[in-house]
């Protein structure tokens, strides 16, 4: 196996988690919901929900469609209050009317009337851009209204729905109206989405403007893949279960592939994605915090922060391997086939220069400089425009000495594996060795598959329920904090850097499976990526 790099340097804490990360940790963990069985579900307190960039996508089918659900669901207070900020010329009817509008077409559980209507009783608009004192002076009144007619007690999450950029004039705009501190009793909240910065530098000072007018324990950063209930199983099946957990290291586990796939392209995106690309985009949040998941210690328990701590120490204990040339790929789709169609290339897409170095392709490799995971390659990737829609942890167990057997009767046995698919089709596979039958000795690959959808009457909720549900409840299990984020920028900020100085990414076919380097990579090695 390559050597580690050498490149990422950091000072090792002697707490794994940071003082800024800790200090009030113990506040985030609401003693009534110790006391109480886990096994029922929880229903958020008095509060209401703040939205900026009500007209946005990602409010209109994902933000206010899990309002719904919540409420339908029965998770949310009587007196729950959905405000929205904008600068649209609506008065609260014409908010409700797109919310309406929304969750009849995103939500995930049927439309009931009597739902909608309670729901309805609490929703509120206020006019205004996000430089106007006025408009944030009218927000307050606003809000403690609600306080009053709807019994919110004066407890207020606010969720910033909007480009990165307007996050400074947002922020200084709830301090100088008085709605980040809360009176005694009460509680504020800020949830943010990614990115969480563009690198390491940027990620440390988006920290310290939120921080100035939030406190740790009251910013949620929200990776909505920590939502899905698959994720949420590693830690079931790792820890409940005396099955895996003996074999879950570097004396079994030959190697490790989190793979996040899609078959789509970026039609209509290239104002957000050029400048970013897929690294950015997935590797530093999403798949570094599945592979801190997949590689964490058991916790002593399920409090945020021993939860918080374990994926730190992680995150602490990950190096690149080098040489970057040979560990890493990156590409950029070209014209092909996917599904049936033709379709156009990157740099054919509207909103993306004909020189455009932005890679939809990204595959690295890290090793996990722990004891348990000596030696044991995590070879993680990303793209668009690939085979199919997937996201899945593989982890590929090392091949038996196979003593009885000689080679014909195992020549198409492969490796065993164990693989949680995130999405979709959402449960986990074992592959494993099975006699064909016949009156021969041979022996080939078989699946034994668990599937949610089949295992439980119950359909699982959308992330977003999940998450927002844990922001009015307090919850931040499933939050990244500081240290999370700048320590995933450390991992990749050398790789970006050295893209940055080895001209354009390769070109790869819409419909396969990305660029030649990306197989070179782990052929390297004898190994080779998993066709899902």
């Amino acid at each position: 196996m390559p050597r580690p790099s050498s490149c990422r340097q950091h000072s090792r804490r002697a707490d794994p988690v940071a003082e800024s990360t800790t200090t009030s940790t113990a506040d985030w963990v609401n003693p009534l919901r110790d006391e109480r069985d886990k096994r029922v579900p929880h229903i958020a307190g008095p509060c209401s929900l703040v939205i900026f960039g009500v007209t946005g996508d990602l409010a209109r089918k994902k933000v206010m469609p899990a309002v719904y659900d919540l409420a339908n669901r029965g998770l949310l207070p009587p007196g729950f209050a959905l405000v929205g900020f904008a600068r649209r010329d609506w008065e609260h009817e014409d908010f409700a009317k797109i919310v309406l509008d929304a969750v009849k077409d995103h939500a995930r559980t049927p439309f009931r009337q009597e739902v909608w209507d309670r729901l309805a009783e609490g929703v509120r608009f206020v006019q205004g851009t996000f430089d106007d004192d006025k408009a944030f002076a009218t927000l307050a009144d606003t809000l403690h209204k609600l306080d009053g007619e709807r019994g919110t007690g004066g407890n207020h999450a606010f969720y910033l729905a909007i480009p990165p950029d307007s996050f400074p004039v947002v922020l200084g705009q709830l301090s100088k109206a008085g709605l980040a501190e809360p009176e005694d009793g009460q509680w504020r909240r800020v949830v943010i989405e990614k990115p969480f910065g563009h690198d390491l530098a940027s990620a440390k000072e988006l920290n310290s403007l939120v921080n100035k007018t939030f406190p740790e324990k009251s910013v949620f950063r929200i990776d909505h893949y920590l939502g899905k209930e698959t994720v949420q199983n590693i830690l079931a099946l790792r820890f409940a279960n005396q099955l895996f957990e003996p074999i879950w290291n570097a004396n079994y586990v030959d190697h490790v592939q989190i793979t996040m796939a899609e078959d789509i392209g970026l039609g209509g995106r290239g104002g957000y994605y050029d400048g970013i690309g897929a690294a950015r985009d997935v590797i530093q949040n999403h798949l570094l915090q599945l592979l801190a998941f997949t590689a964490m210690e058991e916790p002593i328990n399920f409090h945020p922060k021993e939860l918080q701590a374990e994926k730190v120490k992680v995150l602490s204990a990950v190096k690149l391997v080098e040489p970057l040339d040979e560990t890493t790929s990156r590409g950029q789709y070209a014209a092909g086939w996917q599904g049936g169609e033709q379709v156009v290339g990157l740099l054919d897409e509207e909103g993306f220069s004909k020189d455009s170095k932005t890679e939809t392709f990204a595959a690295i490799t890290l090793a996990v400089d722990t004891r348990r995971w000596a030696g044991v390659p995590f070879y993680l990737r990303t793209g668009k425009r690939l085979g199919r829609r997937v996201t899945e942890i593989a982890v590929v167990l090392k091949r038996a000495p196979h003593l009885p057997f000689d080679s014909t009767m195992t020549e198409e046995l492969g490796q065993n594996a164990f693989v949680v698919r995130v999405q979709p089709d959402e449960g986990v596979t074992m592959r494993f060795g099975s006699k064909v039958p016949g009156s021969s000795m041979e022996v080939r690959d078989v699946n034994m598959d668990f599937s949610y959808g089949s295992a439980f009457t119950e359909s699982s909720p959308e992330a977003y329920e999940r998450l927002i549900l844990d922001v009015l409840l307090g919850e931040p299990s499933l939050f990244p904090v500081n240290e999370e984020v700048e320590l995933s920028w450390e991992i990749l900020d050398p790789v970006l850097d050295h893209w940055a100085k080895s001209g354009a990414p390769e070109s790869y076919e819409s419909g396969g499976w990305g660029p030649a380097s990306a197989d070179a990579m782990m052929e390297r090695t004898g190994r080779q990526w998993r066709r899902p």
